[in-house]
């Protein structure tokens, strides 16, 4: 590749190295580093050992979100483990001077949903978490990623990061989304179409009309998910509709720091001609509503297609029938009129108000199913808010459903929300393991539309029957 020419994943890449390592990984310098209650206690206690303070308290924000209860959250924490995780996140941050927005907090909610609803997450910036999913961050056109418990601890003591850089892939998809098809709908397919693993070792930039044209809520949800195929991230190119949603949020610049940021963010695009180590190309035409039927999210189809034979997974054909096996499927079953015990939706993935607008659209003037327990819980404070301000919750509750509080709720069932062992869950969430949102439950990978069939008619349901 020509040393003029760079895709956006090198612009910032490399604008942040400090130092390059010979045959070794590269010493990255991080802006934004977000903290929860679950990988952060062992990180301060190894800086206590080593007597070491953190180096910029002010570029780190913490929030409580993954083993928090949905409902009462003004009571204790009945869970012990969890109340510890949550007290020593609550006693560290003071210690020192991080920035802590704990149960209660107005401000409070799933990291990756506060984050940029606050205007932390910016363009061409460096940000990391102790958590996978930080991948949702790259919507933003930064370079976003997920690390280890002794990382945190590196990037709290030293602001840095050793990592060697990812390869670089881009996936475009061009055309109109057909109707009912959601940014969730987009990525699955993705996944589908290139495998659970066939982004390892990639930093994925997508490109293309449905991108360009997606919300920043669509733009989260597919760059969440990135990890989903492998990929170490996922980032967009930031645009009019980016700078408009970050423009006027409490920590986005103001006034003159402004407009010098803008300019710079207008300068993070893929250089025309620049290479990538792979590229893949979709059309938007033959993506629909798509739906998981397997124990990965690369196991995802068309809800109007049939579950395929045997077929050979990274495991050989006896993986994918153990996967069937758990989930009580069979080859060449048709998943639309499949049974539904659970419904959630929210997560990181799909806990924003447009994902909220979607569920409404389809449950309003309707019953939820007697056989279903939904769970409905917003991504943050902030959400919950607009739910009830933009008459959501009227709908939502006419229909038989209740509000949960903000958290990470059933996505991974660390908290009370769990699906019983053998019960199906269509899930707007991000990942379909065993045993994922609870042990022996089965989960169904789905957008908030096929949630919300789901929701009032008891059993999977094209969503674009409903609309």
């Amino acid at each position: 590749m020509s040393n003029s020419l760079s895709t956006l994943f090198d612009k910032v890449w490399d604008a942040h190295v400090v130092r390059k390592i010979e045959d070794g990984p590269d010493v990255l310098f991080i802006d934004r580093h977000f903290i929860h209650e679950v990988t952060s206690p062992v990180a301060f206690l190894g800086m206590e050992s080593r007597g070491v303070k953190v180096l910029f308290p002010e570029r780190t924000f913490a929030t409580a979100d993954h083993n928090t209860p949905t409902i009462n959250q003004h009571l204790p924490v009945k869970d012990a483990l969890s109340a510890n995780q949550l007290d020593a996140l609550e006693r560290n941050t003071a210690k020192y001077g991080i920035s802590h927005w704990g149960l209660g907090n107005p401000k409070n909610g799933i990291v990756h949903v506060v984050g940029p609803e606050n205007g932390i997450t910016q363009p061409g910036m460096t940000i990391v978490c102790g958590d996978s999913h930080t991948s949702t961050h790259g919507a933003f056109g930064a370079i976003a990623f997920g690390i280890g418990t002794s990382e945190v601890e590196m990037v709290l003591s030293s602001q840095c990061i050793m990592q060697p850089k990812p390869k670089k892939m881009r996936i475009s998809v061009n055309g109109m989304l057909s109707k009912a098809v959601t940014p969730k709908d987009v990525i699955l397919y993705i996944i589908a179409k290139i495998s659970a693993s066939g982004a390892t070792g990639y930093f994925v930039e997508y490109a293309g009309d449905v991108f360009e044209n997606m919300s920043m809520e669509g733009r989260m949800t597919v760059c969440n998910m990135s990890i989903e195929m492998g990929a170490r991230g996922g980032m967009i190119a930031p645009d009019e509709t980016t700078f408009n949603y970050i423009n006027g949020r409490e920590k986005a610049p103001k006034g003159e720091a402004w407009d010098k940021a803008l300019a710079y963010w207008q300068t993070l695009k893929t250089d025309e001609g620049a290479t990538f180590d792979k590229e893949y190309t979709f059309s938007a035409a033959d993506i629909e509503p798509m739906i998981t039927y397997g124990t990965n999210p690369g196991m995802g189809l068309g809800i109007s297609q049939h579950i395929p034979k045997a077929f050979d997974l990274e495991g050989g054909v006896s993986s994918y029938e153990k996967a069937l096996s758990y989930m009580g499927f069979h080859e060449e079953d048709a998943m639309i009129g499949k049974p539904v015990d659970y419904v959630f939706i929210g997560s990181c993935t799909n806990g924003r108000i447009e994902d909220f607008r979607a569920f409404a659209s389809i449950v309003k003037g309707r019953k939820k199913a007697d056989n279903v327990t939904a769970w409905i819980v917003p991504g943050s404070h902030i959400v919950e808010q607009q739910i009830k301000e933009e008459g959501i919750l009227d709908i939502l509750t006419e229909a038989g459903f209740e509000l949960r509080q903000p958290g990470c709720s059933a996505c991974l069932a660390m908290n009370d929300d769990k699906v019983p062992k053998g019960k199906y869950a269509v899930s707007t969430s991000n990942r379909n393991f065993e045993g994922r949102q609870g042990p022996g439950a089965r989960t169904l990978l789905a957008s908030p539309l096929m949630a919300a069939a789901a929701a009032v008619t008891g059993v999977v349901t094209d969503p674009r029957e409903l609309i």
